[in-house]
């Protein structure tokens, strides 16, 4: 996953001081996405209450990551969207009963005037597991080809 990870900074986000937004529903995978990112390595977790705020250092890059969870604040997500430059939206490709409501999600946010010039990343997170829609699958789900704006989904 760390190599997959390395590509996508290199692809999305160079040279610069960046804030992300990392969200999904809960289960995604975003807080062991973010310790992967963090300390290289991948740790057992358990789903955040609220949120955590990590700062990052990859090469010439400074990243504020903001790891919003749970789908008892989704409402308060809104509250994380002054100056983000990006999102990094992870889906469980494995659930698929969920990948409507990911869908929803992420036009929600996608709707929001202040992420409407951030670029965003989509992790199609736990390709490893039998019967996961493959990145293909997900860019179709979530309804990503008619987005006006720069967007990425990669496998994870």
């Amino acid at each position: 996953m760390g190599l997959g990870l390395t590509k996508i900074w290199d692809h999305v986000l160079t040279g610069i001081d960046a804030k992300i937004l990392l969200v999904g529903l809960d289960s995604a995978g975003k807080t062991t996405i973010l310790s992967q990112l963090n300390i290289g390595e991948t740790v057992e977790t358990n789903s955040i209450n609220g949120f955590n705020v990590e700062n990052l250092e990859y090469r010439n890059l400074n990243v504020t990551v903001f790891n919003v969870g749970e789908n008892k604040i989704r409402v308060l997500w809104k509250h994380y969207y002054q100056n983000i430059n990006g999102l990094i939206y992870v889906v469980d490709s494995n659930d698929k009963d969920r990948i409507e409501e990911a869908c929803d999600q992420l036009k929600y946010l996608l709707d929001e005037e202040e992420l409407k010039d951030c670029v965003v990343l989509v992790l199609a997170n736990k390709q490893d597991l039998s019967g996961a829609l493959s990145p293909n699958e997900i860019t179709q789900n979530l309804g990503l080809q008619s987005l006006n704006r720069r967007w990425l989904v990669q496998g994870t």
